[in-house]
């Protein structure tokens, strides 16, 4: 999914380049000029006790000894810190699923191989919000074999806790056809032209997703994960009088074509992406809501 600039990176803090010092502030001495240089580049405490920080977390400090023994031990310690870390991981997915309220049922036990190659994953998983994610898959697994693919884990985790919030985003705008497994965005209409159509006024066939919170970088980036597909897609065309029934969040609503000809115009989630969509709390959107009939209503009647 990309394409344009990374809006994060302008909110990075800038590297200030060094300027030329005036003849009357120079100073001769090659020793001191380094020491200012080395000053200047240093990071400061707060940033300097994150970096530590971090590095800390895999066994890394800045004074390990070069000796081959205390190399030895060093290693071994850091092997250790990042086993335990792996099964404190594993303990918050194990958690977050026994507490998971789903409904049980009666089916075939789960994959051996599934849940090793998940477990194998899921060690791996270190921010909470993802974790919960992990939780919520395994319960449903248990419950219901088959439910996730392992191309759909492998997915999930190239996802950031970032990648989630936009897909939630998603989640928050797409609606399902009744009998329909795979969620759409809709986003409008296309008719076929007719010669009465010069006559009619002209009206939006389509709405802007960003004005109701998904931008177009969050498109590009959702199409690139392999979660949407890439273009917008059309569906057969309607007969007036045509009926289908729709649900978006809470919301269920029909849709009535006023004449023939009518296409509703989409962005359709991939398989993977409808399989993740069932993890995600379906929150309303309103403003979405609000604008997809308005567009709608032109050439259909919504009930």
């Amino acid at each position: 999914m990309k394409i344009t600039p990374d809006p994060y990176t302008s909110s990075l803090p800038k590297t200030k380049r060094p300027t030329e010092p005036s003849p009357a502030s120079r100073n001769d001495n090659p020793n001191q000029s380094a020491t200012l240089n080395v000053q200047q580049d240093t990071p400061t405490h707060f940033v300097r006790q994150k970096i530590l920080s971090w590095f800390s977390r895999v066994g890394i400090s800045p004074s390990m000894a070069k000796d081959p023994k205390s190399q030895r031990n060093t290693l071994e310690r850091r092997k250790q810190i990042i086993e335990l870390q792996k099964a404190a991981n594993l303990q918050a997915v194990l958690n977050i699923a026994l507490n998971v309220n789903i409904t049980e049922s009666e089916n075939d036990g789960l994959d051996p191989d599934w849940f090793f190659a998940f477990s194998n994953m899921a060690e791996e998983i270190h921010s909470p919000g993802m974790q919960e994610l992990w939780g919520k898959i395994f319960a449903v697994e248990v419950s219901k074999p088959g439910s996730f693919s392992l191309r759909s884990l492998q997915m999930l985790k190239l996802l950031t806790h970032r990648d989630a919030k936009v897909f939630a985003k998603a989640v928050s705008i797409a609606s399902r056809r009744q009998h329909d497994t795979i969620p759409r965005i809709l986003v409008g209409f296309h008719r076929k032209k007719g010669i009465l159509s010069f006559f009619k006024r002209a009206v939006p066939e389509q709405l802007n997703l960003a004005s109701v919170g998904l931008s177009y970088p969050d498109l590009l980036a959702l199409q690139d994960m392999k979660l949407l597909y890439a273009s917008e897609i059309e569906s057969g065309e309607y007969a007036e009088g045509q009926q289908t029934r729709w649900r978006c969040g809470a919301e269920q609503f029909t849709l009535e074509s006023k004449q023939p000809g009518v296409a509703l115009v989409y962005f359709k989630f991939t398989a993977v992406g409808g399989e993740l969509y069932k993890l995600v709390p379906r929150k309303q959107n309103p403003a979405y809501l609000s604008a997809l009939k308005n567009v709608l209503s032109e050439v259909f009647n919504i009930h």
